[in-house]
């Protein structure tokens, strides 16, 4: 199947890893309800890994209209709260507006290629600049951290449900592996896409 997606969709290079564009008409819509819990502690700072956002260029193109993964517009409902916007990876909150869309955090379509539904802020947000600290909107109690290698394959074996205290620690040490190019975190109750790691 030809890949349809924007023009600055690239793959992702397992020698030097860099930020990619998802292809927005196949995004993954991988985002759930938020469950809150207890902050546990962050570490300030992490020299091996970095979390990395929706690209700018992408949320910019949502919030102007462009289809989702499914090739729909995205749907503007009013936060209940506690929503975590996958462009700044903070919350969404109370009452104000959000776009729910599908999306598809991979550059094309493939096996492994998975979709689900993701917030996102209606009004413009920064993307989170401090990528080396714990995103805020990470507050459950745990979530599922997984590898992905140059392909953009599952590496098996790689998933597990980790304690949101333990990510950085678990993300530096699956980085240390090369079959590994990135990671996901995906909600460890609803396999939704939260955020990518890659080596900093």
């Amino acid at each position: 199947m030809p890949d349809t997606g924007f023009a600055h969709t690239q793959a992702p290079d397992a020698s030097n890893p860099e930020p990619y564009s998802p292809d927005l008409r196949f995004a993954d819509p991988g985002s759930a309800r938020h469950f809150s819990a207890p902050v546990p502690d962050r570490p300030a700072r992490h020299a091996s890994v970095r979390f990395v956002c929706m690209p700018e260029a992408d949320a910019d193109a949502l919030r102007g209209g462009a289809p989702d993964a499914y090739g729909r517009p995205a749907e503007r409902q009013v936060s209940p709260g506690g929503m975590p916007c996958r462009h700044c990876l903070d919350k969404i909150e109370a009452q104000e507006e959000m776009l729910v869309l599908a999306y598809r955090p991979f550059p094309r379509l493939q096996p492994y290629a998975e979709t689900g539904p993701i917030f996102l802020h209606a009004r413009s947000c920064r993307g989170y600049g401090a990528s080396h600290v714990l995103p805020p909107m990470l507050d459950s109690p745990d979530y599922i951290v997984r590898g992905y290698g140059a392909d953009d394959r599952i590496v098996y074996g790689t998933g597990a449900v980790t304690p949101t205290a333990e990510i950085v620690e678990r993300a530096a040490a699956l980085l240390l592996r090369p079959e590994i190019a990135y990671l996901h975190v995906r909600s460890a109750r609803n396999n939704c896409y939260q955020c990518r790691i890659e080596r900093s």
